[in-house]
């Protein structure tokens, strides 16, 4: 997967039609926004693209519209700046090589464990379920209850004080 920066994130953001549309409620969005990222992230794992024909082609997505865009794009910059600290904590709680897992289970693996490791905004609660909800859509047959199982270890490895509530 190409690795961005802020400023290809920036070049793509510049190249997007300005639109004038109302926006959507944010919850909704923001599953929509996990869902794009999903793609982008798997996309990036399988076919190395560049980052800025990731994003163009998520604007072609259906369902971009209905996406939280400023999350859209937090999150994938999030998640592809920091690979690593996502694969080396995941990689702590798996019962394989992270390079066995699943593309679709591993990309789950990572946007879940940046929204918990990174963004403590959201309850962990929350992260973890739309990690499953993604798994139970994308995933393999029962792919989610092993999704379900690594990340309730991040989440206790990583918000121990929330966690513990």
């Amino acid at each position: 997967m190409i690795i961005p920066n802020a400023d290809a994130i920036k070049d793509a953001k510049n190249d997007a039609p300005a639109k004038a549309t109302k926006k959507p409620r944010t919850s909704q969005n923001r599953r929509k926004s996990r869902e794009l990222v999903l793609k982008a992230v798997y996309r990036g794992m399988i076919n190395a693209s560049e980052l800025k024909q990731i994003i163009a082609d998520a604007k072609e997505d259906p369902d971009y519209a209905k996406a939280d865009e400023g999350y859209f794009r937090q999150l994938l910059e999030g998640v592809t700046s920091k690979l690593d600290e996502l694969d080396n904590q995941i990689a702590a709680f798996i019962d394989r090589k992270i390079e066995e897992l699943s593309p679709v289970e591993h990309a789950i693996l990572r946007i879940s464990s940046f929204e918990l490791m990174f963004d403590s905004t959201i309850p962990y609660r929350v992260a973890i379920n739309e990690g499953v909800e993604l798994a139970k859509i994308y995933g393999g047959i029962d792919g989610h209850k092993y999704i379900n199982g690594v990340l309730d270890k991040v989440a206790a490895a990583v918000r121990p004080q929330e966690f513990r509530r």
